[in-house]
């Protein structure tokens, strides 16, 4: 990735996607923050409004993006590495008593939403053979765990759609790579409880997860080897995961 390389981040309002905002910054890139709450973006431009330009779409409707990203810039309109990020999780029950708004919530971000961006991106980058495609994925999508069927499955359609991608692009010059990270405390198990913090909070109780900053680092990484080097897909845990459900704070001495 070179300097001044114009970088799409989407669910950039918070979590991972804001921290690899502020990453692909400090490399010298300029971003797009894309993301569906716009006052959030706003504020994260402030100070550097050369170097970030707020989007506000919703990954899950294909014309609105299609939309957003018609309207950008000329010299914003180039895409050199796109990170898909926008993901959450929805509900912990089994998949019998689960809420179906959940199940669509999901299916329509964490998958949908990829492809709806990657299919307004990509052509572009197959074009001009260059580009980067950094998706988000998850532990849950190399795993499966009780209350979490449908997450695990969208997530697991993240992986063959990565898979392919790089398949359908061989020979392109561009290259598409997965990050996948195991626990990470952000906002995201706060919308996975629907609002209530203590439930959230129960998650990391007694544990030392991964920080946003920790995710977005592994990102930038990816995005500055050699355009010859395609990292295909990385697994990051915290210390104290071993896998899905396998956690065991470190003991002492």
């Amino acid at each position: 990735m070179e300097s001044d390389s114009v970088v799409l981040v989407t669910g950039a309002s918070s979590g991972i996607g804001q921290a690899c905002v502020d990453a692909f910054l400090r490399e010298g890139a300029r971003v797009i923050a894309a993301a569906r709450r716009g006052d959030r973006l706003e504020h994260m431009r402030e100070g550097r409004e050369d170097r970030v330009l707020p989007l506000t779409m919703d990954v899950r409707h294909r014309a609105e993006v299609t939309a957003a990203l018609d309207g950008l810039p000329d010299d914003w309109s180039t895409i050199d590495v796109l990170v898909n990020n926008a993901g959450l999780a929805a509900g912990r029950g089994p998949v019998h008593t689960d809420d179906p708004d959940d199940w669509d919530r999901m299916l329509d971000t964490n998958v949908r939403g990829l492809l709806n961006v990657s299919s307004w991106v990509l052509p572009r980058m197959v074009e001009r053979g260059s580009g980067h495609v950094i998706n988000i994925g998850s532990n849950a999508g190399r795993e499966v765990y009780p209350g979490g069927t449908v997450y695990c499955a969208s997530k697991a359609a993240v992986e063959r759609i990565t898979r392919g991608m790089r398949m359908d692009v061989l020979g392109s010059g561009v290259r598409i790579s997965q990050v996948d990270p195991g626990m990470v405390q952000t906002e995201f198990s706060t919308v996975r409880f629907h609002g209530d913090e203590a439930a959230a909070a129960k998650v990391y109780e007694g544990l030392t997860p991964l920080k946003a900053e920790d995710i977005a680092d592994v990102v930038t990484w990816v995005a500055s080897r050699p355009p010859h080097v395609v990292v295909a897909d990385v697994l990051v845990y915290p210390l104290d995961q071993a896998g899905s459900g396998k956690f065991a704070p470190r003991r002492a001495g």
